[in-house]
């Protein structure tokens, strides 16, 4: 299981909505990224937890990993770093992304848990 905590949401982050993209990273991220991030602070560790199939639960949303770039865990692992789809899976994702479902956007605030893990 990994877990951890939502510190920061970037100004920018809600115009991502409309591209059903919502982008995570830890506390190592730059100036420029945090207004269009939502930042988070570990609080249990678990290595290449991405995988299809896994729930992934955002606040009170849930979801399941439907898709897994090539790159999206040696990211998150070493940075916290993530983009995460809610939309349809039929096109190829970025190697540092994920795709979930259901295509529901989620509502986050400072404080909310982020956990990965079946």
């Amino acid at each position: 299981m990994y877990k951890s905590q939502v510190t920061e949401i970037g100004e920018l982050v809600e115009a991502f909505e409309e591209e059903m993209l919502l982008i995570l990273f830890g506390p190592a991220a730059t100036e420029e990224l945090k207004s269009i991030c939502v930042l988070h602070k570990t609080i249990e560790q678990q290595e290449n937890v991405l995988q299809p199939g896994v729930k992934l639960q955002l606040g009170e949303a849930t979801y399941t990993i439907k898709k897994v770039g090539s790159a999206a865990n040696q990211n998150f692992n070493e940075l916290g770093h993530i983009s995460i789809y809610f939309r349809d899976g039929e096109n190829e994702i970025l190697p540092g992304a994920i795709l979930v479902e259901p295509g529901a956007y989620p509502k986050l605030t400072v404080g909310d848990i982020i956990r990965i893990g079946n």
